[in-house]
């Protein structure tokens, strides 16, 4: 069927493409969502310091 060659070739594609299933399953799992979460809450943390600082100046004048 297969001489060696051919399948240490096909060793090899499978070895890659299961690392790559692997890798974007834990992309989409774990890395995104943390890299969504974390630009949500910084946002809203600034959004939250602009607000207190609008308010300081008005009650400054």
């Amino acid at each position: 069927m297969f001489q060696f060659d051919q399948y240490l070739g096909f060793l090899a594609f499978l070895t890659i493409l299961t690392i790559g299933f692997w890798l974007m399953i834990f992309l989409i799992s774990f890395v995104i969502p943390y890299w969504i979460f974390g630009a949500s809450i910084e946002r809203y943390k600034e959004i939250k310091a602009e607000k207190k600082a609008k308010r300081e100046e008005a009650a400054i004048r």
